[in-house]
């Protein structure tokens, strides 16, 4: 399973590593999620530089792709040449976003007809631009999913696993992650939150890796 973090200059670091930490706690051969951007290194919100993991084309190759969101994604959104670069097909790939990178789901058609979670301040520009935006932290249609909130990260992480490996392999990667002595009050919540959008009973569970 290849999976793409989509990361831009001035991005999230919540969003960004929240998510690949989680999903990297994922112990199968082929399972992989990586930071990926435009260029060979990104500078987020708050000073930190990383150099991306894979070529920006691979996002049209991964498996799932999540776009975190920054400071910067209403400008990344003008950039016609760049935009012209996604070539993502959602009958095959499971495709999300965290935040303002909701407004890169709605550049690309993505979200049309489809409500839309997000945070305070990129909802706006969301409902300006004819979107629904809803008031919570997750939402789930087929394989296109956005959540709204940092912390919130780690719904789209979950639903990642869970769409592809089943609730037990959620259960594993979160138990990592959750605070000591938490760890099932945690993964209640996280299933209480998704499977209001996903059949958890019958997961659609994707084969390639």
């Amino acid at each position: 399973m290849k999976i793409a973090i989509v990361t831009f200059e001035g991005f999230n670091e919540i969003d960004s590593f929240v998510a690949l930490h989680i999903l990297n706690r994922v112990k199968r051969e082929g399972w992989k999620a990586e930071i990926v951007a435009p260029s060979d290194r990104v500078t987020s919100m708050n000073g930190v530089t990383v150099h991306t993991q894979q070529p920006f084309s691979f996002v049209n190759q991964a498996d799932a792709v999540l776009f975190g969101s920054g400071k910067l994604t209403r400008a990344v959104i003008q950039e016609e040449k760049l935009m012209s670069g996604f070539q993502l097909d959602p009958s095959r790939q499971l495709i999300g976003s965290q935040c303002s990178g909701a407004l890169i789901m709605k550049q690309l058609g993505l979200v049309e007809n489809t409500p839309i979670c997000t945070d305070l301040v990129t909802r706006p520009w969301l409902i300006e631009s004819g979107a629904q935006v809803i008031d919570q932290s997750f939402m789930a249609k087929g394989n296109i999913a956005t959540a709204g909130g940092c912390l919130s990260s780690q719904y789209l992480a979950a639903w990642v696993i869970y769409r592809s490996l089943g609730r037990e392999a959620v259960e594993e990667a979160l138990s990592y992650v959750a605070p000591v002595g938490e760890e099932q009050s945690l993964v209640e919540r996280v299933f209480a939150v998704i499977e209001a959008s996903v059949d958890t009973s019958s997961p659609n569970q994707l084969t390639a890796v």
